[in-house]
């Protein structure tokens, strides 16, 4: 009997217990338990299987760049295992640099698999929500506590205040003259909504119209009832939203920025393969002779040795041109950046939504919670005058149910007259409601606006000073007041009264009643619900009221609800239009509601006509989907109401396939899904369902809006710090490319080795790297509209940038090592001070011939005042000694880059405008990079692994003067881009 051919909400109640076979007063056999248990199961949320944690990690290594580490670091160990036999030697040195990208991949690897293991964990908040027993009717006696896991369909329940409803049931009886539940969490309803038993004439309607039905999952805040349970587990409706939530959780699509890497990733795995197999080939000369006889080539010699030499140097190539250390740096960014939104109330759940959310494009957001406080709250008083018919309006400040949140305006609360004290004594002894303090969160017990009322009571304060400062004002009313009976309110009534022990009658004349309706309707118009209070000695025509046929029930109004807007919102919503985003409203609430907070928020402005912005989620979804779709990528914001989950699944679904960047923003289980699906899932962390925060990427800790848009700009900044250090890795890595092909090209030995580059890439790039996460936003920041998903990383110009400024790194790390071998100078600079022997150009480019030279000889040269370097063979000279012109060539690397790291302090703006002190955490990041870099310099023992000597003042002067002229090249690239950008706006414009 599954809910489509069982609609309970429909079939009177004679007609459930004759489809079940079951009385009320006998409930289900325990053999009729066991066959309706075969049909259907256990009531339980059914348990996901979770991928192993061994799965999960080989997973992480599912990534390009990932991939070429792998065989970079797979190849590099077999080299060095290859090298340590031929020498007999242990070369500890030659595992540094595989053994360094395996630790890194691994510890990448771990980062992920532990945010994997915690992305799951809605459905198990899920299971928490279910109850633990209920009062079960079986074999005509009364279980006070049956396990909720027990229930079967047709099983009779009782269930009174205070319970959670274990499934989904059929109201069969009321035990008492109103029910009410709290399933705001399931449908996203403002206040507890009046169930009764009588039929909905409706085969086909929307959860929250099924008004004599509980759902699992929910609370009985007033009445007691017995009920028929109809779906269990998984066929409940909070089972569907698991079903809803784990479809979504498979929808769930990678972020734009890790998109773009990994397209750079497979560009570059592409052109690294290239680069690399083109240096292999162009230096095959060297390992591979032969002579030609009648056309075929012949005595054909073949070097093992070079050809394994060469083939290093392609894979040197390789560590260069990946940028090992950007995922590090990446996380860091991100990490620093979920600390700055977290000190605007927004915690990130997961890294990459950081990034995620600066690119959003439309905001889908809740009503209840997020554009309102949740909170009943009363926005005025309207009384008569002591003595006089004079009408007083008292503005109350405050939307929350802290009483010293706002006060009444104008108010002398120790000179109440009669009607203000008639005011405070209703307001306090006419309610049921509790206010008490959960931590820092004030909660409620009993009906909202109920709870309003009595916090207005708090502000109103009491006659007596005294009084006033040893006991609450509620309770000092309700003291002086004696309270005999209750006619509590109900959905027939409309109105609650309680008899008191004293009391006298308010004369009321025609101009005060014309009066006080045209207060009324002014009120009513601004989506105020609007409470009339008053008290009699005498009954009079109501004292026999039985309900809406009596005479007199036409008297009784029906007033809208009114849930307090944020004071807040529509400045963010100001926000939003300025910054490009659309504001989407879904809500399960009616739409008079909706709407009318929507106009107050000023998402739509005063008397706009809502055709074509305003649905039921019902309406919506009956349109054609060319309809919806234009609907949706019209400009300004919409409103959806009365929206049920699978709505909000389908809208955000419908967005992200039109390429919007969406960010969904709930509390309740029903917004689950529909976080789960969005690029950007929004709890609320004050009023939000557990649910809810599992199922998101963030939550707000103050449950406001506004609080999103602030993080929006955030995320904008911290996208574009991310481009800025991603633009100085990609830079500094082209020119390590470009140097090692360089020196393939030309055939003069590597002046890098796969360790320098290694430890550049790591170690000395990271600092400055991260620190340009800490550049300061952009005044203009929101004031720009979002940008493009299918916006690329590195387009033609910036990568245009990116080759000249990687050819200047290249020429320099290259040239200051051809300049040492054959240079005695530079631009004044001694450089043989060392000893060391000069050679000819064309020397240093067939080294490889040396053993042929006549005459050759290398004299010894010191390194680092003490040590001498010397060579048993003068064709040593261009391996072992090399080591003084490969320390100037890796010194010149660091120092462009450290120099480099200044031109990205902004993308277009020159240093001129942008001073490096705008952002001393760079400053004092370059320090420590080059503080690292001299530590491998001047400690013997680093030296030695990373073949590195010490260099002294005149080498120091030589590498800063070949290293500053980066940043005169970038200022130039700068203007030329300023530039570009001039035009192609006046071409817009």
């Amino acid at each position: 009997m599954d809910e489509e051919v069982f609609p309970a909400w429909s079939w009177s109640v004679d007609r459930c217990l004759k489809a079940y076979n079951v009385k009320l007063e006998k409930g289900l056999s325990s053999y009729d338990v066991e066959k309706q248990r075969e049909l259907y199961g256990w009531n339980e949320l059914k348990k996901e299987n979770r991928k192993p944690v061994w799965q999960l990690f080989i997973q992480q290594f599912d990534d390009m760049l990932v991939k070429i580490l792998i065989v970079a670091a797979f190849i590099s160990f077999v080299l060095a295992r290859f090298e340590a036999n031929e020498t007999k030697e242990s070369g500890f040195e030659a595992y540094v640099e595989p053994s360094v990208i395996i630790l890194i991949l691994i510890l990448n690897a771990l980062v992920g698999v532990w945010q994997e293991s915690n992305a799951e964990k809605a459905l198990k908040a899920l299971k928490e929500m279910q109850c633990e027993s209920c009062k079960t009717i079986r074999d005509g006696y009364l279980v006070p506590d049956l396990p909720a896991r027990d229930l079967v369909p047709g099983d009779i329940v009782e269930l009174r205040v205070g319970d959670k409803v274990p499934a989904d049931m059929r109201v069969a009886v009321l035990k008492t003259s109103t029910l009410r539940v709290e399933q705001s969490s399931l449908t996203g309803e403002s206040v507890p909504v009046l169930k009764a038993t009588r039929p909905v004439l409706n085969d086909d309607c929307d959860l929250q119209a099924k008004e004599n039905m509980v759902f699992a999952g929910t609370t009985i805040v007033n009445g007691s009832c017995v009920c028929i349970v109809v779906n269990t587990g998984m066929s409940s409706e909070i089972g569907q939203i698991q079903k809803q939530i784990h479809e979504a959780s498979m929808e769930e699509s990678d972020t734009p920025l890790k998109k773009k890497l990994d397209e750079f990733g497979n560009n570059l795995t592409i052109v690294i393969g290239f680069v690399c197999l083109a240096v292999w080939v162009i230096n095959y000369k060297y390992f591979l002779k032969w002579e030609m006889a009648d056309g075929w080539p012949t005595n054909v010699q073949f070097s093992f040795e070079k050809c394994t030499y060469y083939f290093k140097i392609a894979v040197a190539l390789a560590v260069a041109a990946i940028p090992e250390g950007l995922p590090a740096v990446i996380t860091t960014s991100l990490a620093l950046g979920t600390r700055k939104m977290a000190q605007k109330n927004a915690i990130m759940r997961k890294l990459a939504s950081v990034e995620t959310l600066g690119c959003t494009t439309v905001i889908c957001s809740d009503k209840t919670g997020t554009l309102t406080t949740n909170q009943m709250s009363v926005m005025s008083i309207f009384t008569f005058g002591g003595k006089t018919t004079a009408p007083r309006m008292f503005p109350v400040e405050g939307t929350t149910y802290d009483p010293k949140d706002g006060c009444i305006v104008d108010w002398k609360c120790f000179n109440m007259d009669a009607n203000l004290q008639s005011v405070a004594e209703i307001c306090a002894v006419c309610n049921d409601a509790g206010i008490y303090s959960d931590g820092w969160v004030l909660r409620v017990t009993g009906l909202p606006t109920e709870a309003a009322l009595k916090v207005l009571v708090e502000k109103m304060g009491v006659p007596d000073a005294k009084a006033k400062n040893k006991i609450r004002c509620c309770e000092w009313w309700t003291k002086r007041s004696k309270r005999l009976g209750t006619l509590e309110l109900d959905r027939v009534r409309k109105s609650m009264s309680v008899i008191l022990a004293d009391g006298s009658v308010v004369p009321m004349d025609e101009a005060c009643r014309k009066l006080l309706l045209s207060r009324h309707a002014e009120m009513s118009s601004k989506g105020l619900r609007c409470l009339g209070l008053a008290y009699k000695d005498d009954l009079g025509e109501l004292a026999d009221y039985d309900g809406e046929h009596h005479p007199s029930h036409k008297k009784l109004v029906d007033p809208t609800c009114y849930d307090p807007p944020r004071e807040e919102v529509h400045s963010a919503i100001e926000d939003c239009r300025g910054a490009g985003i659309k504001v989407l409203v879904i809500t399960g609430d009616y739409k008079s509601t909706a709407e009318a907070i929507c106009r107050e928020i000023r998402l739509f402005h005063e008397g706009e006509d809502l055709g074509g912005k305003s649905f039921t989620g019902k309406e919506f979804m009956g349109l054609s989907p060319s309809k919806q779709r234009d609907i949706l990528s019209k400009p300004g914001g919409k409103v959806f109401s009365r929206a049920e989950p699978r709505h909000k699944q389908e809208i955000v679904r419908m967005l992200k396939d039109m390429g919007e960047v969406v960010a969904m923003t709930g509390d309740g289980v029903n917004d689950a899904p529909a976080l789960k699906l969005a690029d950007i899932g929004i709890a609320m962390g004050i009023t939000g369902t557990e649910v809810a925060k599992e199922a998101s990427d963030m939550v707000l800790a103050d449950d406001n809006f506004s609080t999103i848009v602030s993080a929006v700009g955030e995320g904008r900044s911290i996208y574009n710090n991310m481009k800025a250090f991603i633009r100085y890795m990609i830079s500094s890595n082209v020119g390590e490319v470009i140097s090692i092909f360089l020196t393939a090209a030309i055939g003069i030995p590597e002046c890098m080795i796969p360790v320098q580059l290694l430890w550049v890439n790591l170690v000395t790039d990271g600092p400055p790297a991260t620190a340009l996460g800490f550049n300061p936003a952009d005044v203009d920041i929101m004031k720009k509209p979002p940008r493009k998903s299918t916006d690329t990383l590195i387009d033609s110009w910036v990568l245009f940038r990116y080759l000249v400024i990687g050819s200047y790194v290249g020429i320099a790390t290259v040239g200051v090592f051809v300049v040492w071998y054959t240079q005695p100078s530079f631009m004044g600079i001694d450089l043989t001070g060392d000893g060391h022997t000069l050679v000819t150009v064309s020397q240093l480019r067939n080294w490889g011939d040396c053993s042929s030279w006549p005459d050759f000889s290398a004299t010894p040269f010191a390194v680092g005042g003490n040590r001498v370097i010397s060579f048993s063979n003068p064709c040593d000279y261009f391996t072992t000694g090399k080591v003084k012109a490969m320390t100037l060539s890796l010194s010149v690397l660091v120092a462009i880059e450290m120099f480099n790291s200044l031109n990205a302090l902004s993308e277009d703006n020159s240093l001129l405008t942008m001073p490096p002190w705008k952002n001393p955490f760079l400053l004092v990041a370059m320090a420590v990079s080059f503080g690292l870099h001299c530590l491998i310099l001047y400690v013997p023992l680093l030296a030695q692994v990373f073949d590195v000597v010490p260099l002294g003042l005149n080498e120091w002067v030589f590498v800063i003067l070949v290293s500053a002229p980066v940043i005169l090249l970038d200022e130039l690239l700068k203007i030329v881009t300023r530039s570009r950008k001039r035009t192609t706006k006046i071409k817009l414009a």
